[in-house]
């Protein structure tokens, strides 16, 4: 418990909240809710082994942010942030920040051998440079840039944190 705010493993009542959450950030447009869907619906039926999606919830008991983190497939211990975004009224008060912190300890109590580093891909975009500051407040550095990714003029962003070191 976070000065009355909650985390948990999201259940598909949570579904509506978290596309609400994904649009109203601006992380996805409505149009853009495909796949979205895709990712929320391997989780609730266990078809994305690891997956894990966790929400934050305000002491009124109403979801204001969200997370999706999964195994890099291919990778040695690597994990991925797919999705964390915060409901605007919400954001700037240590909401995001809550739910980064339980993802890495929730990924350090697996241990080195379970998990190893997490990595968050954004975009270069400038409506991303909070996001951007965000994960380097945190810790994270500024590990690759994909010129044209996402489309023209937009790079892909990649930052990185180790969790659990090799002894």
């Amino acid at each position: 418990m976070i000065d009355g705010r909650s985390i948990r493993a999201a259940t598909t009542g949570d579904a509506s909240a978290v596309k609400t959450i994904a649009v109203e950030s601006g992380l996805f447009a409505p149009d853009d809710m495909g796949d979205f869907d895709e990712m929320l619906s391997g989780y609730f039926d266990g078809t994305l082994a690891d997956h894990s999606w966790i929400v934050l919830e305000s002491a009124a008991g109403t979801v204001v942010a969200a997370a999706y983190y999964a195994p890099e497939p291919f990778a040695d211990r690597m994990w991925n942030l797919y999705f964390l975004a915060v409901l605007p009224g919400h954001q700037a008060d240590g909401a995001g920040g809550a739910l980064i912190a339980h993802v890495e300890d929730a990924l350090r109590r697996r241990g080195e051998a379970a998990a190893r580093v997490l990595i968050v891909e954004t975009s270069s975009l400038d409506r991303f440079a909070l996001t951007r500051d965000f994960y380097g407040k945190h810790g994270y550095d500024k590990e690759a840039r994909i010129r044209e990714f996402y489309g023209p003029g937009e790079h892909k962003v990649v930052f990185w944190k180790m969790l659990n070191p090799a002894p």
